[in-house]
């Protein structure tokens, strides 16, 4: 009824979020699924994020779609909706596999892979990187001389890096790119079969919980022991904030009570925790980032010997096969290609609709909405 009446009676002028996702899905479900997870993530009213943002993120699914996938999900009539895929390709125990057999075929052709140091300055002569200096965490600075490089750390950390510094709007720019922390409160349960889901997304306003990952389903090779399920609950903070300077003992304990609260797990069934905070898991897109990658892009375009690749590298919302690419094509250059990286679309062909004229490596931006126009 609620779909009915939003066709019938559609919100005039669409302005916002809530405006797009009512009209196309009714304003119950605009409750139900998308207000409340997507205010988590962002931190801010559904109202006040741009209409352009929810046609670049939700394509292709309609209501319509999604019941009859949810009626007939083993249809093989038309093309799937991407939003709506059910199956993925899993390593058995995890993602870290690739990396794993990666550094050991790069240790077997007689690469060095150094680990636990971090990059503290890149030295230059203003047309070439000369020189990477790192800092153990003992603090022993070492360098290293090469005739080329790639970059997947932070933008914002690789541009304050360059000694001597770059010019000031590019150090100016790198130091307005946001990103968004990222902490995970791992739970061992004494069951198994709690959910057949590989995730389920929680849009209820009264925790703090944005997602729970349940490993089990995974594979299960992540979870030994047989009688017990393993949850990564996902929260979504910024460093520095409540949440990412709670102990781990108060959010194991959050974790346990939000579970108990859902209705999911009882907190008495949850044997240990513990927790895993990741800095700058997503990069933020906010008003003008365009502008700022497009100084700090011409800033580095000096260097021909430099390139910077992944999602954190190149502040772009990639995923994970996206990321790969940007690094096979920089690889590719260093054997005399010319690949243009920042033309490897972000999820363009996931999530979004690309315009022709519409610049490949960037994404609208949630903007706020004026209130004018409101």
């Amino acid at each position: 009824m609620s779909y009915i009446k939003a066709q019938l009676f559609p919100v005039r002028p669409e302005n916002s979020f809530a405006d797009w996702v009512t009209n196309r899905f009714g304003a119950k479900l605009f409750n139900i699924f998308f207000k409340t997870y997507t205010e988590k993530v962002w931190g801010m009213p559904c109202s006040e994020i741009s209409a352009d943002w929810a046609a670049q993120r939700i394509k292709g699914l309609s209501l319509w779609k999604a019941v009859l996938n949810a009626l007939l999900p083993a249809r093989k009539a038309g093309g799937v909706v991407k939003t709506l895929i059910d199956q993925f390709q899993y390593p058995r125990l995890g993602p870290g596999m690739m990396w794993e057999k990666t550094r050991d075929d790069l240790l077997k052709q007689g690469a060095r892979v150094q680990m636990g140091e971090e990059v503290a300055r890149i030295r230059h002569d203003s047309n070439r990187v000369l020189s990477m200096t790192t800092r153990t965490r003992q603090g022993l600075e070492r360098t290293y001389s090469a005739d080329a490089f790639i970059s997947s750390m932070p933008l914002r950390d690789c541009v304050l890096a360059f000694d001597p510094p770059l010019d000031p709007e590019v150090c100016a720019a790198a130091l307005r790119l946001l990103y968004r922390d990222f902490l995970t409160v791992a739970l061992i349960v004494n069951r198994t079969g709690l959910f057949p889901d590989n995730w389920i997304y929680v849009h209820d306003p009264s925790v703090k919980l944005g997602r729970i990952q349940n490993f089990n389903n995974w594979s299960r090779d992540m979870v030994p022991n047989s009688t017990t399920t393993c949850l990564g609950l996902e929260y979504f903070c910024f460093a520095g904030d409540g949440l990412w300077n709670a102990s781990d003992a108060e959010l194991v304990e959050l974790g346990k009570e939000e579970l108990g609260q859902l209705g999911l797990v009882e907190p008495a069934d949850v044997r240990d925790g513990s927790v895993v905070r990741m800095e700058k898991a997503y990069p933020v897109y906010y008003p003008g980032y365009q502008d700022d990658i497009q100084l700090i892009r011409h800033g580095l375009s000096r260097f021909a010997n430099f390139q910077v690749i992944g999602r954190n590298g190149m502040h772009k919302y990639n995923n994970q096969d996206h990321s790969m690419m940007t690094a096979l094509l920089a690889a590719r250059n260093l054997s005399g290609s010319h690949f243009d990286l920042w033309r490897v679309n972000t999820d363009a062909e996931y999530h979004e609709e690309t315009a022709e004229t519409q610049a490949v490596s960037g994404r609208l931006v949630p903007t706020v909405v004026s209130q004018s126009n409101l």
